[in-house]
């Protein structure tokens, strides 16, 4: 047995259900993550607060995630890997409950803490664990399956969470999103097999990794690139109110849209990354750029604001999968501990972005926001060209 990976004794049969379950469980975090980016005008308008504090919703589980992501996992190093996501899964459960009866907005924060727990420890044990379920020459595939996760979150979850809010309200959507986690958790208690940790994640072996000068040039390059998108979408529904002047009612459709070419940028990438990882990463950061730039200028007529953000769907659906390849490829000896870091960078940097967004956006404007968000993607784009 290799220090990484056990050989698969069940069926592939099996192995892809049990990769279904992970990418469902992924798919229900990152829907519960984001869902306020839809919902922000109804929650600040709910408690009565301006657009840049509602969006504390999606600083609060970054911050956390990026502190549970290590911490999790060295808690949890020598337990069983199924009962670990099983109980992460359960918390997010009793986080997305807490949330629709939030009588005050420092318990839906509470909430929000408690998604980002479940956030770090999640991804950072499921995503390694591919190789663990499926044969090699499947390994590539089922790993490009967990990660469509990431839009499909965007494509289906949010836009229909949107929905359920304008129609029933922003907590009815957690509710409906509690039940979905539920059903997930006994999936994974179902269809995963019995998954002994059977290489312990020290701090040791994390500090090492920090070391090598390709991790960091892909931590930076992920930072860049994730301060830009977080920094403004998490506005974009402001934005398309107040700019585009889109009705509440459209607004699941315009992000629908987005969605759905997040989830054919991720397959695209996921090819790509096979010729040419940098060459990848790089025109994806190019073209959040782009994106965020123009949509300020022609982002007030609908064509405009819908072809942007297309653009922009098609440029963030590569960003997890070219991030996440980037460290992996960089410590192929420790795939558990590089999606230790890729976790709690990625849930940092959106923490920062959805912070820092919201002082531009209060003290100028979401147009603004976009512009800053354009520079910081063309900035990743030169250090991921340069490295």
């Amino acid at each position: 047995m290799s220090a990484v990976t056990a050989p698969i004794t069940r069926s592939p049969l099996l192995g892809w259900f049990a990769v279904s379950a992970l990418t469902m469980g992924i798919f229900s975090i990152v829907t519960i993550e984001i869902l306020p980016i839809g919902l922000l005008t109804p929650i600040g308008s709910s408690f009565h607060i301006p657009a840049g504090r509602a969006g504390w919703t999606m600083t609060v589980p970054g911050i956390v995630a990026a502190i549970a992501a290590p911490s999790v996992t060295v808690a949890t190093r020598r337990l069983d890997r199924r009962s670990v996501l099983c109980g992460l899964m359960a918390l997010l459960v009793c986080a997305d409950f807490l949330a629709a009866v939030a009588a005050d907005f420092w318990l839906l924060l509470l909430a929000r803490a408690l998604v980002g727990l479940t956030i770090g420890g999640f991804w950072s044990i499921g995503a390694g664990l591919v190789a663990r379920l499926v044969p090699e020459n499947s390994v590539a595939r089922a790993t490009a399956v967990i990660f469509s996760a990431v839009p499909l979150g965007s494509v289906l979850g949010v836009p229909v969470g949107t929905l359920i809010g304008q129609l029933a309200g922003w907590r009815t959507a957690f509710v409906v999103l509690g039940i979905l986690t539920a059903g997930v958790t006994i999936a994974l208690g179902v269809l995963l097999p019995t998954l002994p940790a059977i290489q312990a994640t020290r701090v040791s072996v994390l500090s090492r990794l920090m070391a090598n000068g390709n991790i960091r040039r892909g931590l930076l390059a992920t930072f860049l690139v994730v301060i830009a998108h977080f920094g403004t979408y998490t506005y974009v529904t402001p934005f398309l109110h107040h700019v585009t002047h889109v009705r509440a009612a459209q607004v699941s459709t315009y992000l629908l849209l987005y969605g759905a070419a997040g989830v054919v940028g991720n397959f695209v990438a996921g090819s790509a990354i096979k010729r040419n990882l940098r060459g990848a990463f790089s025109l994806s950061a190019g073209m959040l750029a782009a994106a965020t730039l123009l949509l300020p200028v022609i982002g007030a007529r609908e064509f405009g604001a819908i072809a942007m953000l297309i653009l922009w769907g098609l440029a963030y659906g590569a960003v997890p999968v070219c991030s996440q390849s980037w460290l992996a490829n960089a410590a192929p000896c420790a795939p558990e501990a590089a999606t230790v870091l890729f976790t709690s960078s990625f849930q940092a940097t959106i923490s920062i972005g959805a912070l820092l967004g919201g002082v531009v956006v209060d003290a100028s404007s979401t147009s603004t926001v976009m512009f800053c968000g354009g520079v910081a993607a063309l900035a990743a784009a030169a250090v991921i060209r340069r490295s």
